[in-house]
């Protein structure tokens, strides 16, 4: 067989594999063709991911790891369990307890669910861990001065429902529709400089759970709030910086 003849060969062959995947990429696909379908028949594509709360649900209920034992599901399960267990027994002492009971300010977020929704305790135990707030002190988390534990809280968050704290022995069934940010002033660290560590520590937390950070007065929080009280808090810590007036002396 001339080299001729096996060329046009070549060239049949190849052409007749073009012409096969012409006819079938272009072929109209059938409804739901080309997308991943779960195992249950639902289009994986709009999955909803499954909280923290319905994983810990599931697999408790089962007690055994996802298939596949997936490793992000498995350190979320051993944050949670450290943080519920170092809870259990933090709730009774005195970390994050206020130096001094006495304050004048108190700067408030809320972050809220979403409509419809709530928020769960178990998700709420891991974004605090993942924020890092502790456990302590009437039941509710902190922020504490790295280092200097012995200070008090720069802010702490505690739940809207009463009374306001987070049993961590009915930590699974807890469900409320938001939970708050306080800043009880004077701080053991500069009042902006403390709001500048609980809107980040908010803002952080709402993506996580899926919620929203709202002011004190249940409105999104919005730039010229912000600046609002980034204003306020500035005039504050000029107030306690500056030397106090003196009685003028007599001639």
């Amino acid at each position: 067989m001339s080299d001729v003849t096996l060329l046009r060969i070549g060239i049949l062959v190849a052409g007749l594999i073009l012409i096969a995947a012409i006819v079938f990429f272009g072929r109209p696909r059938k409804p739901g063709q080309g997308r991943r379908v779960a195992r249950d028949g639902r289009d994986a594509t709009a999955r909803r991911e499954p909280t923290l709360g319905e994983q810990l649900e599931n697999e408790l209920a089962s007690d055994e790891l996802p298939a596949g034992g997936d490793a992000a599901t498995q350190a979320e399960l051993d944050l949670f369990e450290r943080t519920v267990e170092g809870g259990a027994a933090a709730g009774n002492t005195e970390l994050g307890r206020r130096v001094s009971e006495e304050f004048d300010k108190i700067i408030t977020l809320y972050l809220a669910a979403r409509a419809g929704e709530k928020l769960h305790g178990p998700d709420i135990v891991v974004a605090a861990e993942k924020a890092g707030l502790v456990y302590g002190h009437m039941g509710v988390f902190h922020r504490l001065v790295e280092g200097h534990p012995e200070r008090g809280p720069v802010f702490s968050v505690a739940n809207i429902m009463k009374p306001g704290s987070f049993d961590m022995a009915d930590i699974q069934s807890l469900e409320t529709p938001a939970i708050a940010f306080f800043l009880t002033l004077p701080a053991p660290v500069p009042a902006l400089n403390a709001w500048e560590t609980m809107q980040p520590t908010a803002e952080r937390m709402a993506e996580l759970l899926g919620g929203i950070v709202l002011d004190e007065q249940r409105n999104a929080l919005g730039r010229q709030r912000v600046m609002h009280i980034r204003d306020e808090l500035r005039a504050y810590d000029r107030e306690r910086e500056a030397p106090p007036l003196t009685r003028p002396g007599r001639w």
